[in-house]
């Protein structure tokens, strides 16, 4: 039976990997994460092993600690949607290459990890993995250089290394800030418009189920390794998005287009090249 850690188990997407690995067989699933009270609040919570931890304190073998699973996916990181905030370099990126060498060097021989789209930086377009990155906020400057450094320790230390650039996504249980949250928030107010961004911005969404999926079935797998774009290949006008959602939601709430700027961290029209993940048929490439 193959023993599968999952990091960051009570966040978003760590609650869907975990119910999707809960769908297969012959896996022992360990999870971790800081608060037990949140972890107990989960279906899932009585059908895994799960260990509450803190990945910033000093252990000697990380690896023995978590019972020596056979590969980890990777999703722990604090803090978060705060982009701009310094402390994913000062603190975010040292504790996970700290606490994933320890791992590494202690006998973890496959690890999938999550990235982000925000790596490409201001690109537009169509974006592949072959593209240079090009981080301009410190959340994926930290995120692209923690990549970069576990490159450099695969030159050292043997280990299977499967980078996820996750794009958007939306589902129950996102964020708060999500803008389909927000949305939500302003109809349960009984709010009659809604203010957002003059909503032009094309963008790659695709379901947490999807994405989580597509997780699992990365890291389940040694074909496909490195950078890989998770993502729908699909782009879609923030306005269409939110316009499809009412509309399936049945909604009466209107749109206040132009209230917000656009953000300055994203370029105006980019989505992800998913040829690598997917064949040319549209199945799983793995």
């Amino acid at each position: 039976m193959k023993k599968v850690l999952v990091t960051g188990a009570t966040g978003f997407i760590g609650n869907y990997v975990i119910r999707n690995l809960l769908q297969l067989d012959n896996l022992e699933i360990i999870a971790t994460s800081r608060s037990i009270e949140k972890a107990s609040s989960f279906e899932w919570f009585s059908k895994i092993k799960y260990i509450p931890t803190d990945l910033s304190e000093k252990k000697d073998n990380w690896f023995e600690f978590f019972q020596k699973p056979n590969l980890m996916i990777h999703l722990a990181w604090e803090d978060l949607p705060n982009y701009k905030e310094l402390f994913h370099i000062e603190k975010n990126l040292w504790n996970n290459y700290t606490f994933l060498s320890n791992m590494i060097k202690n006998g973890l021989s496959d690890l999938t990890i999550a990235g982000t789209c925000f790596e490409y930086g201001l690109q537009n377009g169509c974006l592949s993995e072959e593209m240079e990155a090009k981080p301009c906020i410190p959340y994926a400057l930290a995120k692209d250089c923690l990549r970069k450094f576990l490159e450099e320790l695969q030159k050292k230390n043997h280990f299977s290394l499967k980078w996820n650039r996750l794009f958007y996504m939306y589902g129950d249980g996102q964020s708060k800030s999500s803008i389909l949250s927000q949305l939500e928030l302003a109809v349960k107010n009984g709010d009659r418009v809604f203010n957002m961004s003059g909503g032009e911005q094309l963008r790659d969404y695709l379901h947490i189920e999807k994405i989580s999926d597509n997780l699992v079935k990365i890291a389940l797998q040694n074909k496909v390794t490195g950078i890989i774009n998770n993502c729908s290949g699909k782009p879609i006008s923030i306005r269409r998005l939110v316009e499809q959602y009412i509309q399936e939601k049945g909604y009466l709430i209107k749109l206040n287009l132009g209230y917000y700027p656009y953000p300055d961290y994203e370029p105006m029209s980019f989505w992800g090249d998913n040829l690598k993940l997917l064949k040319k048929d549209g199945s799983l490439e793995f």
